[in-house]
């Protein structure tokens, strides 16, 4: 019957959640169903109303009040029949454990009946024994089900009570509703039938939800074939990106390969590339991340309107379905003329345009073109068929022929003589090569690199080790990564604080178990000393052994959230930012120094949210004060610092040092980790959205030439630092 799905069954509407308001998790109490068909409490609509109007919590739509309020809204009588049902189950007076005979009390007088065994689902009387045997031999109920009571509040009967449940007349008590008035589509008992509507055509209920059954169910099949367009649609986005980032990584990897080998005056010309490369990347994701977004929202809000539509027309009474049929059919009829979308939009694959052969320093060896992709021919064969390779070939010929007409240069369509590729990418001042349309590089490239480059040598690489998660079967969070450090050889220390431990992993991804901390702390930052491990906790600074053992605690400032920890060189000192300076404790716990970076004339102007330290000997600072990366010695002298466009208008992040005093700074914000010379300069780019980094968190770096990315979603990522020496 239908096109999508099946229809959802009694118990599963009992026992899920649907009954339940999505405003105060609790019961439906008066319930009320918003034109997009999402049912809430009375109250709690009453409670959303602002400016006459209501915004659904659910699918964000906002709809006007009717002028008598809330209580205007329609009934649902549909969720109000399944309410019945579930309160029968569990209502009743109790009395040594069972609930009372609803007809004793009429018989014989007494306050309170015998104990029920029965219940008729007729009446919706609970009946003890005698009652029941009794109600089988009247004229007027010996046709009514009576059944066991166990049975009944086990669930047993609920499809054949849902069956012999009416739905009452909210104007006469007592009353059932029996009739369809036609011209005013109403819902009418015996009492209503009189008057007003005694002139008006009515139909009895059976024979109006039959014909009007087909109508709801068209508009149902409607809505389900426009889904699975949509789906589609949604599945085809995805697809689409995936191409293109896999084939953004190839150009990337050819891009690498190819500038491996240049000169240094290349350099900048890769940074370029590689900067458009990346900012058609980000703009094309951030455009389907918006299209996708758009397509899933009507996707759900399309999926719950069917949803609703096929519970009520498979499980709601004759009554039910007619009141809210005007309803779906006129929230069908919306999402049927809602524009769908009618396809992914074309996305332009970047490619890669190598001249290579000349090291004029105005020759751009490396150029991006982009070209809209091809759709796949019916055949299956592509672009590589036959055909394409026939025209290929006749290009050639075209080619060659131009080639000796015009004195071995091609010809242009006027007979001039046309530039060689490498010409046309040296005379780059003419015409530039980047054909990617404009409107979609809404992201800038990575700032230039500064001249202290030139110098220099090629910039550090990163090449992929290995990757791991830090979720254990102990854990009973995901994991919440706030501190990494090195511990002994090709091993690190991390710090969940989510789950309050601090975690050991070899640097392939093997669990070597954890180091205890004090119970109640929740580990935040840490740094590995000789055989002792430090690490901050609300508060408080901590030393211990590897088994837990501690040796001193010492209490911080409580004007900082969160305190950075980090090793000095020697081993045998802490380092801890404490707000805005920079305090030093050695092995026994007594303070040895303590500074300000920039003085006594920076004093409550820094910031130091992370915290490391340089082979040679300085402090590094991520200070969100200044929104600055500060370099400076071990009496708080500042050497240099970065607040330049290259952090993006994002805070520093993590920060990491490797044996040459290159500076590793993490940009959460634009999923990078850049690079920054000893002094604080940057240089550009060394991890970005390509190598794997989704929103990534702490770093740290082991013997010098490892650097450890941990992610938001507790993911580690591993990359050997490949040195331009090496």
């Amino acid at each position: 019957m239908f096109s999508q799905g099946s229809s959802p069954s009694l118990l599963e509407a009992l026992s899920s959640d649907f009954l339940a308001c999505k405003i105060c998790l609790e019961q439906l109490h008066t319930p009320k169903t918003l034109p997009c068909l999402h049912t809430y409490c009375q109250d709690c609509l009453a409670q959303l109303a602002d400016g006459g109007h209501v915004r659904c919590p659910e699918c964000r739509e906002t709809v006007p009040v009717p002028p008598a309020g809330v209580a205007a809204f329609k009934t649902n009588f549909f969720v109000n029949g399944l309410l019945d049902l579930v309160k029968a189950r569990a209502c009743g007076d109790l009395r040594a454990g069972k609930p009372a005979c609803a007809l004793c009390p009429l018989v014989g007088g007494t306050s309170a009946g015998g104990p029920a065994t029965a219940r008729c689902l007729d009446c919706a009387d609970d009946l003890c024994q005698a009652c029941a045997d009794g109600h089988r031999c009247t004229r007027q109920t010996h046709s009514h089900r009576v059944v066991d009571l166990v049975g009944y509040r086990a669930g047993w009967y609920d499809e054949e009570a849902r069956e012999r449940q009416a739905a009452q007349c909210p104007q006469h008590p007592g009353e059932a509703l029996r009739f369809l008035c036609q011209p005013c589509s109403q819902l009418l008992c015996r009492e209503c039938r009189l008057d007003p509507h005694l002139d008006h055509p009515c139909l009895p209920l059976a024979e109006a939800v039959r014909a009007r059954r087909p109508g709801l169910e068209e508009l149902l099949a409607g809505v389900d074939s426009s889904l699975v367009e949509l789906e589609a649609t949604r599945v085809a986005e995805k697809e689409a990106l995936t191409r293109l980032r896999e084939q953004a990584a190839r150009v990337g990897t050819q891009v690498e390969e190819a500038a491996e080998g240049v000169l240094r005056a290349l350099l900048a010309q890769k940074q370029e590339v590689l900067g458009q490369l990346r900012a058609h990347v980000e703009a094309a994701e951030e455009a389907a991340r918006e299209r996708l977004a758009k397509l899933e929202g009507r996707e759900q809000v399309a999926r719950a309107a069917a949803a609703f539509a096929r519970r009520v027309l498979s499980l709601g009474r004759e009554a039910e379905i007619l009141s809210l049929e005007g309803a779906i059919a006129q929230r069908l009829r919306q999402l049927q003329s809602s524009p769908w979308s009618p396809g992914p939009v074309p996305c332009l694959l970047p490619q890669l345009e190598l001249y290579p052969g000349l090291l004029d320093k105005n020759c751009h060896l490396l150029q991006l073109s982009f070209e809209e992709e091809q759709p796949p021919q019916e055949d299956g064969r592509g672009a590589a068929g036959p055909q394409g390779e026939e025209e290929t070939q006749s290009q050639r010929e075209h080619g060659a022929k131009a080639e000796q007409q015009g004195g071995g240069q091609p010809q242009g369509k006027d007979g001039t003589p046309q530039e060689d590729g490498v010409e046309r990418g040296c005379r780059s001042n003419k015409k530039r090569k980047f054909k990617g349309r404009g409107k979609s590089m809404s992201r800038e490239p990575s700032p230039a690199l500064g001249p202290n480059l030139e110098g220099s040598g090629l910039l550090p690489r990163p090449i992929f080790f290995c990757s791991f998660p830090t979720r254990m079967p102990g854990d009973r969070r995901s994991p919440r990564i706030t501190g990494l450090c090195p511990f002994g050889p090709r091993e690190i220390l991390v710090a969940d604080e989510q789950n309050r431990a601090l975690k050991r992993f070899s640097l392939n991804g093997d669990y070597k178990g954890t180091v205890p901390v004090p119970e109640g702390c929740s580990p935040c930052s840490v740094a590995a000393l000789q055989s002792t491990v430090a690490f901050s906790a609300g508060a408080r600074l901590y030393l211990i052994s590897p088994d837990g053992e501690v040796q001193w605690r010492r209490a911080l400032s409580l004007t900082q959230a969160s305190h950075a920890v980090a090793a000095l060189p020697s081993g045998d000192r802490v380092a801890v930012s404490v707000a805005g300076h920079v305090e030093v404790y050695n092995m026994e716990g007594s303070l040895a120094t303590r500074f300000i970076p920039g003085g006594k004339a920076s004093r409550g102007q820094r910031a130091l949210v992370f915290l490391t330290t340089s082979p040679q000997g300085h402090f590094v600072g991520s200070d969100w004060q200044q929104n600055s990366v500060v370099v400076c010695d071990g009496l708080g002298q500042v050497i240099g610092e970065y607040k330049g466009p290259g952090l993006h208008g994002c805070q520093p992040g993590s920060l990491s040092v490797d044996k040459k005093g290159y500076i590793f700074l993490t940009l959460r914000e634009v999923n990078k980790v850049v690079i920054l010379d000893p002094k604080g300069s940057l240089l550009g780019d060394f991890l970005t959205a390509y190598h794997g980094l989704e929103k990534p968190r702490v770093t740290t770096m082991v013997d010098g030439r490892y650097l450890v990315v941990s992610l938001s979603n507790g993911t580690i990522h591993v990359f050997r630092v490949r040195s331009p020496d090496n």
